[in-house]
Order: C-alpha cells, then structure tokens, then sequence
C-alpha cells in the first residue's frame, strides 16, 4: 500500500466519519464527504455557520476513518488547514462531486469553506487477510509510526510470542515484531517479565 493508495481508499469510501474536539474538551464525530484525494493529501469542506468550521479553525486537528467493502481501513488524524482562494477550490470540489450542486445550488456553494489534510499519521489496516497486514505513513511533520518494539533488554523468554494474537513475533536477539501484522494490542508489553517491549512513540 502507498500514501495514495491509502488516500484513494478513503476517496472511493467517500462518506467517512471525521472527528473533532469542542470547545468543552468532548469529542464530536459525524459524517463528511471526502471530496478529492490528489498528490498525499485529502480535500473536504463545511459550511461556515457548523460546529465542524469552528472546531477546525479553532485547533485545525482532525482524524478522519473509514472501512471499506474488503474490510480495509484507513486512519488520518493531524492538522487540516484552511485553502487560499477557497472559491475556486469550492468550484474544483463542485466540478469533482457533482450532487453537491443539488444541496448547495448556485452562489450557495460558497458558504462552504475548503479544509486540506496533508499533515498527520496515516495508517492502513486490512483485517480481511491473515494475518492482518498494517502499514503506517508519516506525512509532513507528523512523528513516528505507532505500535510496539522490543529493546535489548529482552531475556530471550519466548513468552510474547507465544501469546501474540497475530503470531507476529519472531525469535532473535533480542526478538523482534513483525510490525506490517502487529495489531498494536500490547499483550507483548503485559506479558513481558523483562520490560523489554515500549511503545515506539515514546509514551509510556
């Protein structure tokens, strides 16, 4: 799978759930139309007077997911941002999504503002295969790939193999993940008598 081959899926999707935070610190997630998928970044817009402009232009960070009829998922959470010369970005979307013309028609359009996603992590998930085949995307300024690692602190025990749902662990020294199979569950991390399994963001 490729970054666009990610994007695509969520194009072809085209309804996916996108979420956000409010004001209140609460999550908010509803349905929005991804509108082009074009060169590692995602397009969609809203209407000024939703709750979903104002939370974007009050932080910019969204997570965007959608499933697919083969059971293959994408996740893009970062930082949307506003498009310069929205009007002839609205037209570009309108162009490309035509039943947009029956809910907004006319000068209408244009209390929708244009939002690009092109920054963040962008992961691919196929649970219709097994093992499950995962891939992670960094794009822009976004940090490491998530997920789980095993350090050289590793005693050789076998226990984490021997647990893992996926069956992703392979021996070695230290042993080590399978990370494309991985499905990030951290039983590894629990089994581990050494504490030689950390996440691979750092956080604890």
């Amino acid at each position: 799978m490729t970054i666009q081959g990610c994007l695509e899926i969520l194009r072809q999707v085209k309804d996916a759930a996108f979420a956000t935070v409010d004001e209140h610190g609460a999550p908010q997630v509803r349905i929005i139309d991804v509108m082009l998928a074009e060169e590692g970044a995602l397009y969609f817009c809203t209407a000024r007077g939703k709750d979903f402009y104002r939370q974007l232009t009050a932080s910019g960070r969204v997570a965007v997911t959608a499933l697919n009829q083969d059971w293959q998922m994408v996740r893009f959470a970062g930082q949307a941002r506003k498009l310069p010369q929205p009007k002839e970005w609205i037209d570009r979307i309108f162009a490309a999504n035509p039943s947009m013309n029956d809910v907004y028609p006319g000068e209408s359009r244009y209390i929708l503002e244009p939002f690009c996603l092109d920054n963040g992590q962008l992961e691919f998930f196929d649970l219709g295969k097994s093992p499950i085949v995962r891939e992670s995307f960094a794009l822009g300024e976004a940090p490491a790939a998530k997920g789980f690692a095993i350090t050289g602190g590793c005693v050789g025990c076998g226990l984490c193999a021997a647990g893992c749902p996926q069956q992703c662990i392979r021996p070695g020294s230290p042993y080590e993940i399978v990370q494309e199979h991985c499905l990030h569950c951290g039983l590894c991390q629990e089994t581990c008598p050494a504490g030689a399994v950390v996440r691979r963001d750092g956080q604890k």
